[in-house]
């Protein structure tokens, strides 16, 4: 249920038209000046890791985001994960998409003709989000970016309060839909405590109504309260969804809040370790998911990180998992490069050639053979397939990877009625 338009420019370009002196950096949970801003987007450029923040001051957003969009380099593009989810599964001519999200006319415009947004959804002014890119080797004073990323913020309140939520279940009746998405409780973050708490036990509450044979996703994004996280995984969302998307930022989070294996590991260095992630996988289908002795409804978890997937599905629900995964590191590599095929000069490999499948539990060992680039094991009644991702050289857009890697893995998913 979140929808907005994205302006997409380089980050440092930016932040010159501003006027601001490059510096160190510093990571700010809540952003509520420029010189945050400045801080934030230098201590993440430095990781090369992507991150989302809330911009607090309304005033001094309007006018980022008006020089934002002025600036020569920036482009608009539909944004919010559920619109580009919504946008990605519409190339499908087979398809009709339903999303309820605040919807502008500049965003309106920009949607494709199979995305019916209801009357309820549209609103007079859009919600922009400042999506600052920097390439590999880009350097801004002292910092130098060891990969090409993102840093994304907004002062989105329309978004922040879910205000679409009731009005998107309740055109569920209607639509009669074969799956439903859901994104945008990270927007919530932005909100105090108590607003947050009840709008979760109301979004619960209207996500309880959907039907029962109707598969749900949820797509995660970057957060920063732990609370709010653990609420999610052990309490509320979690266990009404069928099926989870997100990268190595929010699993690594998403373990820590809710104390899971390797949660004392504070970062990823590097190519996040497959047996690593496989552990936080496992634990999370085996302990929040339907095997535990809990009424919970998930069974499914599409992980993504730059180098390589795992779709992650406890045995009995799912179907053609190979072909899942394989599709979404096809639409990641295409994406990322603006190709309508995978361009071999273009691409590289970044993935381990050799990993062990736990460091937890006695591993297998994996070797990958060029020929067979899907490499599947069970744990416990739990099948990982596994892929590389053939990862663009010099990537044109890095905004909306996830949501199309996610989108792409869904529409080849086959869910068995239960």
């Amino acid at each position: 249920v979140n929808a907005c338009v994205d302006v997409v420019l380089s980050g440092v370009r930016l932040l010159e038209a501003l006027g601001l002196e490059p510096g160190d950096g510093r990571n700010h949970l809540v952003l509520n000046s420029q010189q945050d801003l400045k801080e934030a987007f230098a201590h993440f450029m430095g990781k090369g890791a992507a991150a989302e923040r809330f911009f607090s001051d309304a005033e001094s957003f309007q006018h980022i985001a008006r020089t934002a969009s002025e600036h020569p380099g920036a482009q608009l593009y539909v944004g919010g994960n559920a619109a580009l989810i919504g946008q990605k599964l519409a190339t499908n001519p087979d398809l009709k998409i339903l999303l309820c999200g605040p919807v502008g006319p500049k965003l309106h415009e920009l949607l494709d003709d199979n995305v019916v947004v209801p009357p309820e959804s549209m609103q007079e002014r859009d919600e922009f989000h400042l999506i600052l890119e920097y390439q590999a080797g880009e350097e801004w004073g002292q910092v130098r970016a060891p990969n090409a990323n993102r840093f994304i913020f907004s002062h989105d309140l329309s978004n922040g309060a879910l205000n679409m939520l009731e009005v998107f279940v309740s055109s569920l009746d209607e639509f009669q839909p074969d799956l439903v998405v859901l994104s945008g409780l990270h927007m919530m973050e932005g909100q105090s405590k108590e607003m947050r708490h009840r709008r979760l036990l109301e979004a619960v509450a209207s996500i309880s109504d959907i039907p029962t044979d109707i598969p749900i996703h949820l797509e995660l994004a970057s957060m920063t309260d732990q609370d709010f996280m653990s609420n999610i995984v052990h309490q509320q969302v979690l266990p009404l969804v069928n099926s989870i998307g997100l990268n190595e930022q929010e699993l690594l989070f998403l373990t820590q809040a809710a104390s899971g294996p390797h949660a004392s590991l504070g970062s990823w260095s590097g190519v996040p370790d497959v047996g690593v992630v496989s552990d936080i996988l496992f634990w999370l289908l085996k302990e929040q998911g339907r095997p535990a002795q809990r009424a919970s409804d998930l069974t499914r978890v599409h992980f993504h990180t730059l180098a390589y997937h795992i779709l992650a599905t406890v045995d009995g629900f799912w179907g053609n998992q190979a072909a899942a995964v394989a599709a979404g590191a096809r639409a990641a590599g295409t994406q990322a490069c603006a190709t309508e095929t995978i361009d071999a000069s273009r691409v590289f490999l970044k993935a381990p050639l050799e990993f062990v499948t736990s460091q937890l539990e006695a591993p297998a060992r994996v070797s990958l053979n060029p020929d067979e680039p899907v490499v599947s094991w069970q744990r416990e009644g739990i099948s990982f397939h596994f892929t590389p991702v053939l990862v663009c050289k010099d990537p044109v857009r890095t905004v909306g990877l996830g949501d199309a890697i996610s989108a792409e893995g869904l529409l080849y998913s086959e869910a068995y009625p239960q």
